[in-house]
């Protein structure tokens, strides 16, 4: 690979990629965020546009969740949904879907989620059988769920 000399046209082109790959970046960004993390929508999309995509986004991760950790939409019945997407809405998903669900029962238990009572109780039963254990990423585990 031959090096570039100072104030070269090559140098100069080479500059204004990585500007452009930096503006991108950027701006990708900014959308992200807009669309997972009730961040501001970037100048030139459609606020609306934006609204809608987030909340589909927001649906879609609720039911991943759901099939995940079907549990937990069953211990908490017909609040789950509204809970999860509240959930979802707050909180932008940083890890896997193993860990969001991890998250979404922790956030659950937080406050007056969950009244104390039977469900409580399954929950926090299900959150510490849960959070101090590793994800199973072996052979056996991926046979187990039928991805050998």
């Amino acid at each position: 690979m031959a090096e570039r000399e100072s104030g070269t046209a090559t140098d100069e082109a080479a500059t204004d990629v990585d500007a452009a790959r930096l503006r991108l970046a950027r701006a990708q960004a900014a959308l992200l965020t807009a669309l997972t993390a009730d961040g501001p929508v970037p100048e030139g999309f459609d606020p609306r546009r934006i609204r809608i995509q987030r909340q589909a986004l927001a649906a879609k991760r609720v039911g991943v969740l759901a099939r995940i950790a079907p549990e937990l939409p069953e211990i908490m019945g017909e609040g789950y949904r509204a809970a999860a997407l509240a959930y979802a809405d707050a909180t932008p998903l940083t890890g896997g879907y193993r860990d969001d669900a991890i998250g979404l029962a922790r956030h659950l238990l937080a406050g007056d989620r969950v009244p104390p009572g039977p469900a409580r109780r399954r929950l926090e039963r299900w959150l510490r059988e849960r959070a101090d254990r590793p994800a199973r990423t072996g052979r056996l585990a991926r046979l187990l769920r039928g991805r050998g």
